[in-house]
């Protein structure tokens, strides 16, 4: 059976250091749980810490996530991290405090909701600035501004972007002190405090150690650091942050030696990925282990044991070939991978993996 090992204690270690240091450069943060698929017991072994209670926040994309996150510290205060669609307005309201949007549609949506149910809801207006992802186009901002400022049951706490998400536009201090040249053209036209100036997720962290920050950043949203320890631009560990908090395990099923290329005419009706071959014809040992494509990308997976190399994958089983020899393999044993972000969201949101907490 494959299974996704997680130890919560690291991940809540690194929700320390990282709020220690993000403290010391006085910077607000929300915690993004997204890689966590509203998963209860990883969420109840993060946020019922006494740690949670420092942070700003703790944000995720999904209601259902939310509402988890309300069910078990109702006293956090929680971040929707999408515009939300109209018809999940309803829902918005009652499990998230705040929000990001670009629509002026949905935040009148919003509003009337929030008067519906007795509550002041709070936005963060997300700013197009390279991304093309969500956000405002820049030369809409002041008009943009001016008709969310009349509405009587929405609260406008801060103004924001993202940057590195869909094409990698990186955050760089000149797109980000416009940002924060933006709050303060906002907050001298309108006389109106905006708190928060939320310059991006993990990406931006990096900037802090150069001091390539601009100063009127405040907030930022932190997921993948958090989980995995890492500084995405370099690719290494962020300060001394855990890096090794997911593990992934799949059984070997099936271990033979057979020929490196198959035999037959191959037609197009394959759901399945595989390397290309080259034109020598010979045999090694083959692997197969019990995940496919349902359950995760294996471009997403890094073998530990360097003689393990990725031979095809279907929708529910995986081959890998150990080469001339089964090293110390046999059917029963367990192949261990280290995942990285995307595979550890996509493991968490199977089914089909057994999610063991140490």
């Amino acid at each position: 059976m494959a299974i996704l090992k997680i130890n919560t204690n690291k991940v809540v270690d690194n929700i320390k250091k990282l709020d220690k240091f993000l403290r010391k450069h006085d910077i607000k943060w929300t915690l993004t749980t997204k890689i966590a698929n509203g998963h209860k017991k990883i969420l109840e072994k993060m946020i019922s810490d006494d740690s949670i209670k420092n942070l700003h926040s703790i944000g995720d994309a999904r209601i259902s996530n939310l509402k988890v996150i309300k069910e078990i510290r109702p006293d956090v205060k929680t971040v929707y991290l999408k515009p939300p669609a109209i018809k999940q307005v309803k829902n918005v309201i009652k499990y998230a405090d705040i929000s990001l949007n670009s629509s002026h549609q949905t935040i009148n949506e919003l509003n009337k909701e929030a008067k519906a149910q007795g509550k002041i809801h709070e936005i963060i207006v997300m700013i197009e600035m390279g991304e093309l992802r969500e956000g405002v186009i820049r030369d809409n901002i002041v008009s943009f501004y001016e008709q969310i400022f009349q509405l009587s049951n929405i609260k406008v706490i801060g103004l924001g972007t993202n940057l590195g998400c869909m094409y990698g536009v990186e955050p760089t201090y000149d797109k980000l002190i416009q940002l924060s040249l933006y709050k303060l053209l906002l907050e001298e036209k309108f006389e109106r405090k905006i708190d928060l100036v939320s310059g991006g997720s993990s990406i931006t962290l990096s900037l802090i150690n150069q001091k390539k920050l601009p100063q009127g950043v405040n907030h930022l949203r932190i997921g993948e650091t958090v989980f995995l320890g890492r500084e995405l631009l370099e690719n290494g560990q962020f300060l001394d942050l855990n890096t090794d908090a997911f593990e992934f395990e799949a059984e070997i099923v099936e271990l033979e030696k057979k020929e490196y290329k198959p035999d037959g005419v191959i037609s197009d009706v394959s759901i399945g990925h595989t390397q290309e071959f080259d034109s020598e014809s010979h045999e090694t040992y083959r692997a197969i282990v019990d995940f496919g494509l349902i359950d995760v990308d294996y471009n997403n997976l890094v073998p530990k044991d360097d003689n393990v190399k990725f031979f095809g994958t279907t929708s529910d089983m995986t081959v890998y070939d150990l080469g001339d020899s089964k090293y110390h393999y046999k059917v029963g044993n367990r192949i261990c991978f280290n995942p990285n972000y995307m595979a550890i969201a996509r493991l968490m949101n199977s089914k089909y993996i057994t999610k063991e907490f140490i």
